[in-house]
């Protein structure tokens, strides 16, 4: 059927609407992308004709950290104030480290302070939502995945000011003599369209944005004390200008110089110590009845053979809408870095993907320099637009013609932003077979669960490359991982000691210039116990001992750190036993009081404060990562409420004046 838009031009405007509406309203895009009858996805926050005031309940975010040898420790502080005439309840979703042991909080309201109990994830629901309805003030801290966490705090009365004080504790990590902590500052928006093949809850992605350039309304701060036993130096942020405020050659205070809109990208702090020495040796605990212990040795120096053979590269590349800007001009320097670094001998190919997926070539071709000229071409030609389809996009990957007789290095490059990590996770173990998968995080806030966990699972490494000059250094790290491993055939051996519950259970190959680190369980220990650590490097077998008598016996942290240690490889491994996986994680949050995917935190004031039995829910809206555009997420429209209402009315006016036309007949 043709309908001419000249003489029904209302037709043009409910078309309009329809396509408008569509690239906004969760349901409606389903129904045109994939046919399916619901998806999920983030929209835009517009403050509507009241004052707002009370629709924005958090108002500051600040987070204290002492750093300390290869330990953080963190006190994230969330500040809700009720400016409004009417009592709300509030949720807020916020990031979190991929390593963090989460293991306290507590909620204060005036004088009131309410430690926060661990409770099986159903169980602290039903707390929550039974003092709600009783009008009680209660908090909620829930994790959604392993680096995003949920506070939803009720009955906060017209006045109330109520901070919610949460702790964690994680490992640090250093390479190259360079060590490493990063905070994480905002959620990207996820995408919605495979959140149907991820379990548990997954309304969360459908929490409201700012549009691009939107100021934050949450101030943002964060204060970091450096102790260290070693003189310290190379101190850094890439990402947040620093008052720095030595107090000695082994200690200092930093804090942000501008803290407007610090919010919307993570804090990443580098440092080096004395000769860029690496703090090495054993650790030990004793809690409740068990021995823990921690080994960190320092990394061999790498030997990089003169022959590095040849290799087969499959680049698969995001050219998704919430790459489109920054991220993806970020990614065209980064590939034409790891393109350029190919040898005359390898073998490569590229593969794009958003919600459909192309390649440069049926076939892996020879990295000629006309060959390596059309690819950089092609990715100079990507704009960043549709959905993040990772899973079809890895599954044609893995079935693209190589060599069986050539290693081949599968490069991922991605903000990460899905919702379906987890059968994600499962493909690649049974899928990747003799090929390695190197991951790439690029922008400011990637999702670094997945960029961490596809890497781990994909025996290779993890880089995030947060601009420019990461692009620089991250390709060049990447050339040094695959000409050789710096250590292979690691394991552990002890004398007079037995050990037990070892993570990671087996130490893989190390391909970075990193310490290696064992954190496990020891008992049956005699006096003169030992503990070796031994591998190979290009320079033989390399051997670390360490006398258990000797070992430091004054981190309180190592049972959290050694129960999250072990929830990393609960989450990423398959398990086909479903049941028994939850019984497990169940065990180990309420065991070692940290949050998990099936535990979480409630803090309840037994008060009766809210008499009225009425509450307004606010979702805290999120500012958009730095340098991400509106295209993550959609048009910016008024609240999804609204958009049926509008579409309706378009739709009626066409009809009317439709029929109208119909029964004006000239005589």
């Amino acid at each position: 059927m043709c309908v001419s838009i000249r003489k029904h031009p209302h037709f043009l405007i409910t078309l309009f609407a329809l396509a408008f509406f569509s690239g906004f309203h969760p349901a409606v895009a389903a129904a045109i992308d994939s046919g399916a009858p619901e998806s999920l996805s983030p929209y835009f926050f517009v403050e509507g004709t009241d004052s707002g005031e009370d629709r924005l309940p958090l108002k500051k975010t600040s987070a204290n950290v002492r750093l300390n040898g290869f330990f953080a420790s963190v006190k994230l502080s969330q500040v809700y104030r009720n400016e409004g005439t009417q009592p709300i309840n509030a949720t807020y979703i916020f990031p979190g480290s991929t390593r963090a042991a989460v293991n306290g909080m507590t909620m204060t309201i005036g004088e009131r302070r309410i430690m926060a109990e661990i409770k099986e994830k159903e169980a602290a629901r039903q707390t929550f939502d039974e003092a709600r309805k009783a009008g009680k003030s209660v908090s909620l801290l829930s994790q959604k995945k392993p680096n995003v966490f949920s506070m939803e705090v009720a009955n906060i009365m017209p006045g109330d000011e109520v901070t919610v004080l949460l702790t964690y504790t994680e490992i640090l990590g250093a390479e190259n003599g360079v060590y490493e902590f990063v905070f994480p500052g905002v959620v990207g928006p996820r995408y919605g369209g495979d959140a149907v093949h991820t379990a548990g809850q997954v309304q969360w992605i459908q929490n409201p944005y700012l549009a691009e350039g939107s100021p934050d309304p949450v101030s943002y701060s964060i204060n970091v004390e450096l102790i260290s036993p070693l003189p310290i130096s190379g101190l850094e942020s890439s990402t947040h200008e620093l008052v720095t405020q030595w107090q000695d050659k082994q200690s200092v205070k930093l804090s942000l110089k501008d803290a407007s809109n610090a919010g919307n990208r993570d804090f990443i702090l580098h440092y080096r110590l004395r000769d860029e020495q690496i703090l090495t040796g054993l650790t030990r605990f004793e809690s409740q009845g068990e021995n823990y212990f921690l080994i960190v040795s320092e990394p061999p120096k790498r030997v990089v053979p003169e022959q590095i053979p040849s290799r087969d590269y499959l680049f698969v590349v995001d050219v998704s809408g919430s790459m489109a800007g920054f991220p993806l001009d970020t990614t065209k320097d980064l590939m034409t870095r790891l393109l350029g670094n190919l040898k005359p001998s390898d073998r490569f190919n590229t593969l794009f993907f958003a919600g459909g997926s192309a390649v440069l070539s049926e076939q892996p071709l020879a990295a000629t320099p006309q060959n390596i000229k059309r690819a950089i071409k092609m990715m100079n030609s990507q704009r960043g637009g549709g959905g993040t389809e990772l899973y079809p996009a890895l599954q044609r990957a893995f079935s693209m013609q190589s060599d069986e007789n050539v290693s081949r290095n599968i490069v991922l490059v991605t903000d990460g932003y899905i919702s379906a990590e987890d059968r994600v996770f499962q493909l690649v173990d049974k899928q990747l077979h003799r090929n390695n998968l190197f991951a790439f995080g690029i922008g400011t806030s990637v999702n670094r669960f997945l960029i961490e966990s596809i890497a781990s699972v994909g025996r290779a490494e993890a880089f995030v490359v947060t601009g420019g000059a990461d692009a620089v250094r991250k390709s060049e790290q990447f050339i040094q991982y695959i000409s050789a491993p710096a250590l292979t055939s690691i394991r552990l051996e002890a004398e007079g000691v037995e050990l037990y519950d070892l993570e990671p259970a087996k130490v893989p190959d190390m391909l970075a210039q990193r310490p290696v680190m064992i954190i496990g369980k020891y008992r049956n220990a005699t006096n003169d116990a030992n503990i070796t650590l031994t591998g190979v490097s290009g320079q033989g077998e390399q051997r670390w001992s360490f006398q258990l008598a000797d070992a430091q016996s004054t981190d309180s942290t190592l049972p959290q750190l050694w129960a999250r240690k072990r929830l990393e490889r609960l989450y990423v491994v398959p398990d086909d036993n479903e049941e028994e996986l939850r019984e497990r994680i169940v065990e180990l949050g309420l065991n070692y009081s940290l949050l998990t995917r099936h535990t979480s935190f409630v803090a309840v004031d037994e008060a009766l404060r809210n008499t009225t039995g009425h509450a307004r829910d606010v979702k805290q809206p999120l500012p958009l990562p730095q340098g991400v555009s509106n295209l993550a997420v959609g048009r910016p429209m008024p609240e999804p409420e609204l958009l049926w209402t509008g579409l309706l009315v378009l739709l009626i006016t066409f009809f009317i004046r439709r029929g109208k036309q119909r029964h004006a007949i000239p005589a």
